[in-house]
C-alpha cells in the first residue's frame, strides 16, 4: 500500500510539472476565455487549473482529490465525447489524471480503512 501511496502521489507531480508548461504555453489561459478557440478549447482550458489543483491535494487529503478529479474529469471527457459525437477529437491525453483520481480514490479508503483496525 505504501508504494501505490508514492507512485499516485509521484505520478501526480509528474503530471503537473509536465502539464503547467502545456496550459501557460497554449496562449491564453483563463480567466480570458478565447472567442477563437472552440467551447471544447476553452473547456479544458477550464479544467486543467482544477485539475491541476486537485492533483496537488491528494498530497494531504487523497480521498477528497479523488472525488474531486474523478467527477471534474469525468464530466469533461463525456462532454469531449458528446459535443465530438465520436472518439476522433477524444482526450485520451486526460485519462492519465482521470486514473491517478481513482487510485487517489482507493489511497484514501484504504488508509481509512488501516486506521480504523488500529
Amino acid at each position: 500500500m505504501k508504494y501505490l501511496i508514492w507512485f499516485v502521489k509521484i505520478s501526480s507531480l509528474l503530471v503537473i510539472l509536465l502539464g503547467l508548461p502545456f496550459y501557460f504555453g497554449y496562449g491564453n489561459p483563463l480567466p480570458f476565455i478565447n472567442p477563437n478557440y472552440s467551447f471544447l478549447d476553452n473547456l479544458w482550458l477550464a479544467i486543467f487549473p482544477l485539475m491541476f489543483f486537485g492533483l496537488a491535494l491528494g498530497w494531504k487529503m487523497p480521498q477528497v482529490a479523488g472525488y474531486w478529479l474523478v467527477v471534474l474529469l469525468g464530466l469533461g471527457l463525456i462532454a469531449s465525447f458528446v459535443v465530438e459525437g465520436n472518439w476522433d477529437g477524444f482526450p485520451v491525453i486526460m485519462l492519465l489524471p482521470f486514473v491517478l483520481g481513482v487510485l487517489y480514490l482507493v489511497v484514501g479508503y484504504k488508509s481509512k480503512k488501516s486506521l480504523k483496525a488500529k
